[in-house]
Formats: structure tokens, C-alpha cells, sequence
């Protein structure tokens, strides 16, 4: 379980977050929505310690992470896998280096044990026999896999994705979407995704937090979303007319 109290960040004069409450569970996807520059990347950034919060706090099991030293943090950040919103692959390395530098860092994993690793979580993600492939050999969507494979290779107890879908068309974001789920549901762990794509929000959204303007607006399930009363809420989420059409079948 993750929970953070009252998180307010700046940058500058700018105030970015304002008191953010929110509790996310193990073996839930949790979404975090909101509109550009809503503070949405930023919140993900302060819960895995990117950025340091001017105030507020962060639990990881009940362990307070924002106060922790760099040594005492490190525990911690063992069991966190992180899909960033490019990927964030190293170009010069092959896709199993990639999944291998993690394990490198946090891991006594002989050179075959990691090889090994590397290779189940390339089958877990459908990407077997890719092992010597370069980035820039890689689709969007299998880029978006071999991240998910990298971030699983420690097996979190906690996966953060940024914008997941990002640069995807529909029927592979829907495939990243159901792997995302299945990976939680396997491992139980504490999944955070930061999105504006509705159909994940429709289709994955155990909990919804939507921000708007560096506060939090509302919090709920997909369901609850489609019957809420807060009009920043609805005019977000029934922009498109496909949600508009859903919310009409509702009513």
C-alpha cells in the first residue's frame, strides 16, 4: 500500500501541488487523470522521490519514504518498477542489456541468473527471441513491452507507469492496458498510472484520482465516475463524444 499526506510542490513562484491526499492498494490498478499541467507527472515524481515535496509525506507500507536518507531509501526502491512515458530505453544497449542494467543495480544475481531473468520477463511481456534487438529495431508498442519487462525484472511490489499509452494506437494501448492489469493482479503489487487516455480509465480504472489545477477534485471508480456531479470532473472526461455517448446509454 502506498499513501501519501498533504503533498504541495513548487517550482518557483509556481505552485504545482496543493495538499494531495490519496491511498493507493496492492493488487489495484489506480489511476491518476487530469488535464495538461494539472500535476499529474509531478505527483508521480514525489511518490517515487524525483521530486522532493516542500511538504507532505509518502508511505510505502507504512514506511515513511520522504524523510529517508539515500541509503535507507534504497530498500525501497528495490521493489519499485518504473515504466517511464518514452520508455526511456538506452539506445546504445540491446533490449536484453536493458532489462539486465536493472538487475545490475539492484540485484547479486549471477550473469546467467540475470540472463535468465531477462528472458522470462521478456516472455512474460510476448517478447521472446528479441534479446539482441536494438531500440531502434522496436516498434512504439514493443518499446512500451520491454520497459514493462524492465520494470518487472525485480518483481515490484509497486509499478509506476507515466503515460503508458502514449504515441500508441488503440488496439495496442489496449494491450499494454491489459498487461499493466494482468502484471498487478500477478504480482499484487501497488500499480499508479498516470494517463488522459479515457479508455484506459474506462477499462483498467479501479481508483481514479483526477486533479485539476494542482488539486485533487475528485476520487472514485470508473463506474462512479460516469454519475458524478463535479462539473471540472465531467467536462474532462465527457470531452469526447465517445464518453458522451456512454454516459447518454447510462442515463
Amino acid at each position: 500500500m502506498i499513501e501519501i499526506q498533504d503533498i504541495h510542490k513548487s517550482f518557483g513562484d509556481k505552485k504545482v501541488l496543493t495538499g494531495i491526499d490519496a491511498i493507493f492498494e496492492p493488487g489495484k490498478v489506480s489511476l491518476i487523470i487530469g488535464g495538461s499541467g494539472s500535476g499529474k507527472s509531478t505527483l508521480l515524481k514525489c511518490i517515487v522521490g524525483l521530486h522532493k515535496p516542500e511538504q507532505g509525506k509518502v508511505f510505502f507500507n507504512k514506511q515513511e519514504f520522504t524523510t529517508m536518507d539515500f541509503e535507507e531509501k534504497v530498500p525501497i526502491r528495490k521493489e519499485i518498477g518504473m515504466l517511464f512515458q518514452n520508455s526511456a530505453l538506452f539506445d546504445s544497449m540491446t533490449v536484453e542489456q536493458n532489462i539486465i542494467f536493472t538487475l545490475d543495480m539492484f540485484s547479486d544475481m549471477s550473469k546467467s541468473e540475470k540472463r535468465d531473468r531477462a528472458n522470462f520477463c521478456l516472455e512474460r511481456v510476448n517478447l521472446l527471441n528479441t534479446n539482441k534487438l536494438f531500440p531502434s529495431e522496436l516498434s512504439g508498442g514493443m518499446k512500451k513491452r520491454v520497459g514493462i519487462a524492465r520494470a518487472i525484472a525485480m518483481s515490484p511490489k509497486y509499478l509506476f507507469c507515466d503515460e503508458p499509452n502514449s504515441g500508441l494506437d488503440p488496439a495496442t494501448s489496449i494491450l499494454i492496458d491489459e498487461l499493466v492489469q494482468e502484471l498487478t493482479q500477478e504480482y499484487q503489487c501497488t500499480t499508479v498510472v498516470v494517463t488522459h487516455d479515457m479508455n484506459s480509465v474506462m477499462g483498467i480504472g479501479e481508483y481514479i484520482m483526477f486533479l485539476y489545477k494542482g488539486q485533487k477534485f475528485w476520487e472514485g471508480s470508473n463506474q462512479d465516475m460516469l454519475h458524478s456531479d463535479v462539473q471540472e470532473l465531467n467536462d474532462f472526461v465527457f470531452a469526447s463524444p465517445l464518453m458522451k455517448a456512454a454516459r447518454d446509454v447510462i442515463k
